[in-house]
């Protein structure tokens, strides 16, 4: 994993034919297999590093909606941004050709800005152009310090490093697809939500207050940080079968008769209807929130009447933040509860409605929640 430290790194001696192409299989073999883009990237940059004896290597990636140039350094480390033309991953990115330089503090390309953040010291640099199948720039490859005595890249490691970046534009462009195929379902989800909160005189906020406060619940019982986003990206779909609801029903202002009540809680079964036969995960995930977040703990909720663990975690998660949400936010029939009336009624309900060790999760992270409802107040 790249990290940043001020070690003095160990000299090397240059690698022989057979350690190259060692290399070169063991990390084709991760990259393939890989769809995580940051992991995909510290896989390349990892690469280019032993195939030519750097010190360091970064793949800058190519903002063109912000003309910047990024790149991940470590898992966990918020990502480096520079402007694109600026230093000499810019150059090399703005002339399309590839950069050797022996001591960069002597070239007026060089950008010291990012040793300035890092406390690193660049000497000598290799960047290397990254082009699509298309011809069209995506980044560049950026190797620093040579770990040979003479500290100097020669062309073998420039052909090396072109290599990696010829296989490594095509993993990329593969990866940032599937990325913003992932990206545009979200989009959908969270706009299908909004589309049915709006229609009971929700705010879109709601969806989103929901969402992140089922992220917290999901991380504080012990899931993992992949299923805990899965349950943010679907929550807001719980709703959904609400579009299917007449308005009369959705927006009376007074309690409803049990004929309607009835017709209003059939929203749950309409949502994992419209929802179940995806073979998308987070459609998946979205047809339980939707079917299963009226359940009760004791099983006197809807619409099968599940009882305790029968009701998957997603239900049960979700079950808590749309009722916090909805007790602490005005609506059509009522105003907010005040946090004391709300706190109590979980409290109340622990074992009875709600999963009872939800319930102490929740009260644990009650800071972290009321935060994220300040931060995305109507």
């Amino acid at each position: 994993m790249h990290e940043l430290q001020n070690i003095t790194p160990k000299l090397k001696e240059e690698l022989a034919p057979e350690q190259m192409l060692r290399i070169i299989f063991h990390y084709v073999s991760l990259i393939a297999s890989e769809k995580d883009l940051d992991r995909l990237l510290l896989h390349m940059a990892d690469m280019g590093r032993d195939l030519i004896l750097a010190d360091r290597c970064s793949l800058w990636l190519f903002d063109k909606d912000n003309h910047q140039l990024w790149t991940r350094v470590a898992h966990g480390v918020k990502a480096l941004t520079m402007p694109a033309d600026t230093g000499l991953a810019g150059y090399a990115m703005m002339k399309n050709e590839a950069i050797f330089i022996e001591d960069a503090y002597r070239d007026p390309r060089f950008n010291p800005e990012i040793d300035l953040k890092t406390g690193y010291h660049t000497q000598s640099v290799l960047v290397i152009p990254i082009l699509n199948q298309n011809g069209e720039i995506m980044g560049v490859y950026q190797a620093i310090n040579k770990l040979t005595p003479d500290g100097v890249f020669k062309l073998q490691d420039m052909n090396l490093l072109s290599l990696a970046a010829s296989y490594s534009g095509k993993a990329l462009e593969s990866a940032l697809l599937d990325q913003e195929i992932e990206q545009t379902q979200k989009e959908i989800i969270f706009t299908m939500g909004e589309i049915g909160e709006s229609r009971s005189k929700e705010t879109g906020n709601h969806v989103k207050r929901v969402a992140e406060y089922s992220k917290v619940l999901a991380l504080n019982y012990g899931l993992s940080p992949k299923e805990s986003e899965l349950i943010k990206v679907a929550s807001p779909m719980h709703d959904i079968g609400k579009v299917a609801i007449p308005d009369d029903i959705l927006k009376k202002p007074g309690k409803l008769s049990d004929e309607e009540f009835s017709m209003m809680q059939a929203h749950s079964e309409i949502g994992y209807g419209l929802l179940k036969e995806s073979n998308r995960q987070i459609l998946r995930s979205a047809a339980i929130i939707a079917h299963q977040h009226h359940e009760k703990w004791n099983g006197t909720g809807y619409p099968q009447g599940l009882k305790g663990e029968a009701i998957h975690i997603y239900g049960r998660i979700t079950a808590i933040a749309d009722v916090f949400d909805a007790l602490v936010s005005d609506r059509c029939y009522k105003k907010a509860w005040e946090l004391d009336r709300v706190i109590n009624l979980f409290k109340e309900e622990r074992g009875i409605q709600f999963d009872p060790k939800l319930v102490e999760v929740f009260l644990d992270c009650l800071d972290e929640i009321l935060a994220l409802k300040e931060e995305y107040a109507d």
